[in-house]
């Protein structure tokens, strides 16, 4: 279990060591697109400076000049010969913004090193090529060309990385309010709201020109003077581009002295500087502001007021501010460095401006989604007037229908006098109809009497008729039963007459197709005789050449005993031949000669031989005479 846990430890760690090696790098990618995005601002006023005719386009030759500065400020190696490669292909024209970007992002921005430049110097290149061109201030101008420079950077800071760059109306008022907060002299945001509200400035942003032109007006009509707009505009310039969140004199106990003396103090979201003096010249120490730093609120002691501390790892420095509002400025300050330290992040403005910017996003949402709910209001309002102009139509329907009612229940009354006038009327000469209908029924009812002794009689007539028609109707009906029985009798001898003649016609067809069956059976027999005839006569011709063969077969079986006895004769001579008898041999037997003696064939083997020639010759002529015979009469074959 120890082993469990120690490993299960271990790869924790691991996690996390790889979560943080990950969360460094999304942190280093987003700083590094941060700058690139800044970097390329000013970059694009520079090509655009470039661009004298207005076309969008800018010759190779002023893009080679421009390549090689932004090298050289960069702190890149320059190869001359990489935009002529670049754009080998293309003509010997201009180039478009687009056409350049490839090349500025894989020759410069990509080789770019975070800390191994100043940017100062590239923003003061791309506005000293862009100021020539669209910076030309009139008569009433309060800006140097140093605070021009720094508002021009801070513009390029709040605005968003959208080309060609403007600055929104909110940012713009944001900026004007900032250095005005600044300044001895505050400027009449009055007139910058006015301004900013009128129908001729552009609702989507101001150019960076148009800001300028507004900051000048502005500090001409207030009559501030240059030396105030210029420290304003470098305190606005070192808070949000310099990440200066907050500086000023303090007081610092030593650590070895352990003595008070007044420095310099300079805040920064990853470090707190302090100097000799405010120019920053000669830097006295740094303390780092990370995870492991804390400031805390300190007690009054050495006779000292208004104190914190900030501590670190290693020490403490103890710190005094010259009232509790400044103190408490400063551990605010140092508590949002720490924060962003923490976070990642370099600068608390840009922080502040993605707030802003969402804030927008929200608030544009939010009005669209009032205008949205106005819109659908207006058309509830306009449904809702067309349902009141139909309630109205409706309510005028059913005035009209009630009117149209009230006639009708008054045209339904009269009916009804009417009517009711008429049923009286009625009712009395019913009334006289029904005195007449009892006179008339009285008289009915004798009637009635006289009627009912007539029928009494017409029903005993009746009586005795139904009877005498009853005694008919069995009669008729004992008479219909003879009738129907003799009709039956008839009807079935009629049948059987039929099934006689019937049969009689099936016996004479029988007889006639018997007849025919005869007849054919007679032809066939006599075909059949007539080919018996000529078999015979072909088995006589067969026998006939049978005897004739058996003769040969004997003469052959002749001859062949007589060739048997001549080679038995001659094989006995050709043994002697080739045997002479010498004097004192004895006379050897046959079956000793060199030669061998050819055997003849017996009787019995003669006979057997003759018999199976016999035998093969009949079986070949019974073949053959049965083939004669099927060739010559087919037909008969067939009926046999």
């Amino acid at each position: 279990m120890l082993q469990v846990a120690l490993k299960l430890k271990t790869h924790q760690q691991d996690v996390d060591r790889l979560t943080e090696r990950l969360e460094r790098r999304n942190k280093g990618a987003d700083v590094m697109m941060a700058l690139r995005a800044a970097l390329l601002k000013s970059i694009w006023y520079a090509f655009t400076s470039l661009d004298t005719e207005d076309s969008g386009k800018v010759s190779k030759s002023q893009l080679k000049v421009l390549s090689h500065n932004l090298h050289s400020v960069l702190r890149i190696p320059h190869d001359p010969t990489t935009l002529e490669r670049h754009f080998s292909d293309d003509d010997d024209g201009p180039v478009s913004s687009q056409g350049y970007m490839p090349y500025l992002n894989q020759f410069i921005l990509d080789k770019v090193v975070e800390g191994t430049f100043v940017k100062e110097e590239l923003d003061e290149l791309c506005w000293t090529l862009c100021s020539k061109k669209y910076y030309r201030p009139d008569t009433h101008r309060v800006l140097s060309n140093q605070d021009a420079l720094r508002l021009w950077c801070l513009f390029n800071f709040l605005a968003e990385d959208r080309y060609p760059l403007v600055l929104g109306l909110e940012e713009v008022e944001y900026l004007l309010r900032k250095i005005s907060s600044m300044m001895t002299v505050e400027l009449n945001c009055v007139d910058v709201e006015e301004f900013l509200s009128q129908d001729c400035v552009p609702k989507d942003g101001l150019s960076v020109w148009s800001v300028l032109q507004v900051v000048n007006a502005a500090a001409w009509s207030q009559g501030v003077d240059g030396e105030g707009v210029s420290m304003a505009v470098e305190k606005v310039y070192r808070e949000i581009v310099g990440n200066v969140l907050k500086e000023g004199y303090l007081w610092k106990k030593g650590h070895l002295r352990r003595n008070w003396t007044e420095r310099w103090f300079c805040l920064k979201p990853g470090s707190l500087s302090y100097f000799m003096n405010e120019d920053g010249k000669e830097c006295k120490g740094v303390i780092e502001m990370d995870q492991n730093c804390c400031v805390e609120v300190l007690s009054e002691r050495d006779g000292k007021r208004c104190m914190f501390c900030v501590k670190t790892l290693n020490k403490t420095f103890e710190i005094s501010a010259s009232d509790s509002r400044q103190r408490q400025e400063w551990i605010t300050a140092i508590q949002t460095a720490l924060r962003l330290s923490v976070e990642g992040k370099n600068s608390l403005h840009e922080e502040l401006r993605a707030r802003r910017q969402e804030l927008r996003v929200e608030r544009n949402r939010r009005q669209a989604l009032r205008a949205e709910e106005t819109r659908r209001l207006q058309e509830l309002q306009g449904e809702r007037e067309e349902h009141l102009a139909e309630l109205e139509h409706l309510k005028e329907a059913q005035r009209q229908a009630q009117a149209s009612l009230q006639q009708e229940e008054q045209r339904r009354l009269d009916q009804h006098e009417e009517l009711q006038k008429t049923l009286q009327r009625q009712l009395q000469e019913a009334q006289e109809a029904r005195a007449n209908l009892r006179a008339e029924v009285t008289v009915q009812d004798l009637e009635v009497e006289h009627q009912r002794r007539r029928i009494k009689e017409l029903e005993d007539l009746h009586h005795r008729l139904q009877e005498a028609l009853d005694q008919q109707i069995r009669a008729r009906q004992e008479e219909e039963t003879y009738r129907y029985t003799q009709t039956r009798l008839l009807g079935e001898e009629e049948e059987k007459v039929k099934s006689l003649l019937a049969l009689q016609e099936e016996q004479e067809e029988q007889l006639l197709q018997t007849q025919r069956e005869k007849q054919e059976l007679r032809q066939e027999m006599e075909k059949k005789t007539h080919a018996l005839g000529e078999a015979q006569h072909q088995l006589e011709k067969v026998r006939a050449s049978r005897r004739r063969v058996d003769q040969d077969i004997a003469a052959a079986q002749r001859k062949l005993r007589q060739a048997s006895t001549s080679v038995k004769h001659w094989n006995v001579q050709m043994n002697r031949l080739m045997h002479p008898i010498c004097p004192g041999e004895r006379r050897s037997s046959t079956s000793g000669s060199l030669v061998p003696a050819v055997r003849s064939p017996s009787v019995s083997e003669t006979e057997s031989i003759n018999r199976q020639n016999s035998f093969d010759c009949e079986e070949n002529i019974t073949h053959t005479d049965n083939m004669d015979y099927n060739n010559t009469n087919p037909s008969d074959a067939g009926d046999q």
